[in-house]
């Protein structure tokens, strides 16, 4: 039994990304999700459920332990749970702390009880921490240097988006010398915005090429009213139209194509964010292939991505028409989009390492308890 928890859902959507790369390699395991953020019910995602854990009352505690017995836990995040830790400890499994940041740690006790979390940290036998600030906490609260490692933050795992190359080919050459830039997965109430922001960018780049890709299919035609009351001219991908020396948007019907979009766009913008209560999309495919990313302020569902991409200089936040419009004139330029886009993929690479840090060690462990007599 391989258990995975964590302190939030999206540090728990990582982990159990490394998980589905796990059982492509092996299926000797089953696995249990657990997450202080889900409710008593759990929640659904996927095809698993993620479950919340029990308290800290050691009869909670050991009804739970009782049920499950895992022989491997990797725990993410800031969160602790003192009695949970220590009774899984005295089970003998093996124990992993991934994803430890340079932030206060947080555990449900009462106040007047003794800070258990020295006590806690201590009976991991590998802990992975964010950075040297987040190795140093840990060392102040007693755990020993061999025990802690510094590795980047784990991110989800990307999985890039197939493109069709001799299409890549085609347009690559048939676009020579034009700057492009891609709206990805927009809304039918942002597309607007978008199209302006397009429009005044175009004044000063007379050969700027946007490609639209709608978050819903059905908005296709929509937008392409739009895209003709802005006053652009358009093609439209589903019709069979090319982009020529006068098209000013590529139009696409689908996110199909995306990997092939995201490949000949040095610089995106990813829809969903401009409005409020989307949550806007991951960065993280776009920045795995190679793109510089513009995003709106309404990323609630992903902003520890965003935010890691944007301290790189991977990513850059734009409010409205203008600071887009002002954003891709800036940007646009090969050797700034670049650079952002060779800032996004590092981010990307080094969550990779790590991930494949923690597969490493769950691996061991795996193959550990199959060779017990």
């Amino acid at each position: 039994m391989v258990w995975l928890h964590s302190d939030t859902r999206t540090r728990l959507e990582t982990l159990l990304t490394l998980m589905q790369r796990l059982r492509l390699q092996r299926d000797d395991f089953s696995l249990l999700l657990t997450s202080d953020a889900a409710e008593a019910g759990g929640i659904e995602f996927g095809d698993e459920r993620i479950w919340s854990p029990p308290t800290e009352s050691l009869s909670d505690v050991h009804l739970f332990l009782e049920h499950v017995r895992p022989d491997i836990l990797a725990w993410a995040g800031n969160g602790l749970r003192p009695a949970l830790i220590h009774e899984t400890a005295s089970l003998r499994t093996h124990m992993l702390l991934v994803d430890a940041a340079d932030v206060p740690w947080r555990q449900p006790q009462k106040n007047w009880l003794p800070d258990a979390t020295s006590g806690a940290l201590n009976l991991f036998h590998q802990i992975i921490a964010q950075d040297k600030s987040a190795a140093a906490r840990m060392r102040k609260l007693g755990v020993p240097e061999s025990q802690i490692e510094v590795a980047a933050p784990l991110e989800p795992e990307v999985f890039p988006l197939p493109s069709n190359d001799d299409l890549h080919e085609e347009l690559t050459a048939l676009l020579a010398g034009r700057p492009v830039w891609l709206a990805a997965n927009i809304l039918l109430n942002e597309a607007e915005d978008v199209l302006r922001a397009h429009r005044r960018a175009a004044r000063l780049a007379h050969r700027l090429l946007l490609v639209v890709v709608p978050d819903d299919p059905s908005d296709e035609s929509a937008i392409a009213e739009l895209a003709h009351e802005v006053g652009l001219r358009l093609a439209r991908w589903e019709h069979g139209d090319m982009p020529d020396e006068n098209t000013q948007v590529l139009l696409v019907g689908d996110d199909s194509e995306l990997g092939l979009w995201y490949r000949l766009a040095p610089l995106s913008f990813l829809g969903g964010s401009l409005v409020s209560a989307s949550g806007g999309q991951s960065p993280m495919m776009a920045a795995a292939l190679g793109s510089a990313i513009l995003y709106g302020p309404h990323v609630g569902q992903h902003l520890e991505a965003y935010s890691r991409l944007v301290a790189a200089g991977g990513a850059r936040i734009v409010k409205d028409m203008e600071s887009l419009s002002a954003a891709v004139t800036h940007l646009i330029a090969p050797d700034r989009a670049a650079a952002m886009a060779h800032a996004g993929w590092t981010v990307v690479s080094s969550g990779a390492e790590t991930a494949d840090l923690v597969l490493t060690q769950i691996n061991e462990w795996l193959d550990a308890i199959e060779a017990r007599p």
